[in-house]
């Protein structure tokens, strides 16, 4: 997947906030950049926002599809057209939210795993608040107290939040990744992993912060029993 004949910036530089590029295709009220910093959404994570710029005009990003190799940005007007050069300016503070929470949830999930041996089932993340669904029978009032506490120590040691692009070997190795290996498409031979050092790693293609001091406190504000065995936590961050 490409944003057209460049790439996809997100997957290396989360803080790209704003880049110079250019349209290669528009039709309708859609547009494909020669580079994108525009995260398209994917599982439970919420697509970015922002704005298309160019001298006399402005559209604002409102969704995308994929179509093919291709990336498609809708706007909510005409757009330039093909070679039309641009600045791609995202929605940062919405962006970066989103950041902080998904790498939030990756620590929950680090934490319910390691003290309960506990997977997730679903999730879903906001700019303003996560949840997280786990394979858990019994959440009481001690055991979501602890994993609180224990998700705020990961947190405030500052572990370094990194991105790294294996083979697919490696990642099979990997001791650890946690993510279910048969979910992993079988035709990729070359995987994204997102590792919280010396904590957490799964394979992932969104956005992060650098450190999980950037996270903030952690607060789980909601539970909920969804089944037999699942368990929903909802959290919320604070500076």
């Amino acid at each position: 997947m490409s944003g057209g004949d460049g790439g996809l910036l997100y997957l290396d530089d989360a803080y790209a906030a704003e880049v110079e590029t250019a349209v290669v295709e528009a039709a309708g009220n859609a547009l494909v950049l020669r580079e994108t910093l525009f995260y398209p959404g994917s599982g439970g994570l919420p697509p970015d926002r922002g704005w298309v710029r160019w001298p006399g005009g402005e559209v604002a990003v409102v969704g995308h599809r994929r179509e093919g190799d291709r990336l498609w940005h809708e706007v909510d007007g005409a757009p330039p057209p093909a070679g039309a050069p641009v600045t791609a300016v995202l929605d940062w503070p919405h962006r970066y939210g989103v950041m902080r929470h998904h790498t939030a949830v990756h620590v929950l999930s680090g934490v319910v795993y390691h003290l309960f041996g506990a997977t997730v089932t679903g999730g879903q993340i906001y700019s303003d608040r996560a949840r997280m669904d786990f394979a858990l029978e019994d959440l009481n009032p001690e055991r979501v107290a602890a994993i609180e506490r224990e998700a705020n120590r990961v947190i405030q040691e500052g572990r370094d939040v990194l991105v790294r692009f294996v083979s697919r070997e490696e990642f099979e190795r990997h001791d650890l990744v946690r993510t279910a290996k048969n979910l992993v498409p079988a035709h990729l031979t070359t995987i994204r992993v997102v590792e919280i050092a010396g904590f957490d790693a799964q394979a992932d293609g969104g956005t992060h912060v650098r450190t999980t001091r950037e996270i903030g406190t952690l607060r789980v504000v909601k539970t909920e029993n969804k089944g037999k065995i699942n368990r929903r936590l909802e959290i919320a961050l604070s500076a």
